[in-house]
């Protein structure tokens, strides 16, 4: 017996665009458009009735936009994964939106392997959709000034000595098999290691913890 279709919701003020990712999404087998909204007032009120498993949710629209209304439908239960789609490259939006717990960002131009990649690595737990996401998280906080207060995040403390440092390496975009051979432990090990931190620091997803590991001065640009 095949795994249910991916069901996938639409987020975006173009009708075209939302055209467009629906012909790219149904064209699949594994995967299914279960709704679309043209804001996020309307995303929203849809999603609170239609379940979903991904959200390709644009960042700049008009009423309320990608950020607020990511923000809103992480604060429900059980809320989809959600993929952040922008026009501009280290779009400031986008930023917001994964602090609000997107899952990862896309450029509108990426090419559909890279987009259908994307829904499915999120679906199956992965945080990084593909090296530039996070190439472009931390090309972003080198660009900001270094912070002079040392790392004072509470939730670090939860963390055991060896959690922070795997958490260190992950802020610096390292994968678990770089990681595994850093620490030179299993990379079972690591798995287990992130599992953790994931769970004592609250983060959704590995996307999360770079953010934390740069916000909290844990590492600096």
């Amino acid at each position: 017996m095949s795994d249910p279709a991916i069901r996938v919701f639409l987020v975006d003020d173009q009708q075209m665009v939302r055209a467009g990712f629906r012909m790219l999404v149904e064209s699949q087998d594994d995967m299914t458009v279960v709704g679309e909204a043209g804001d996020g007032g309307e995303a929203l009120s849809q999603l609170a009735v239609t379940s979903a498993d991904v959200v390709l949710m644009d960042v700049r629209m008009p009423r309320l936009d990608g950020v607020e209304t990511t923000r809103r439908l992480l604060a429900t239960d059980a809320p989809p994964r959600v993929i952040v789609l922008t026009t501009f490259d280290l779009d400031e939006y986008a930023f917001a939106a994964i602090r609000a717990g997107a899952s990862a960002f896309l450029l509108k131009d990426a090419a559909p392997p890279d987009l259908l990649g994307a829904i499915r690595s999120v679906v199956a737990g992965d945080a990084v959709v593909a090296p530039s996401t996070t190439r472009r998280l931390l090309d972003h906080f080198a660009a900001l000034p270094d912070p002079a207060a040392p790392a004072t995040d509470d939730r670090l403390a939860l963390l055991t000595e060896r959690e922070v440092e795997v958490l260190t390496l992950i802020a610096r975009g390292r994968t678990n098999t770089e990681i595994a051979a850093d620490l030179v432990v299993a990379e079972t090990t690591v798995k287990t290691h992130v599992g953790r931190i994931l769970a004592k620091t609250g983060s959704r997803d590995r996307v999360q913890l770079v953010v934390l590991g740069y916000e909290s001065g844990l590492v600096r640009a």
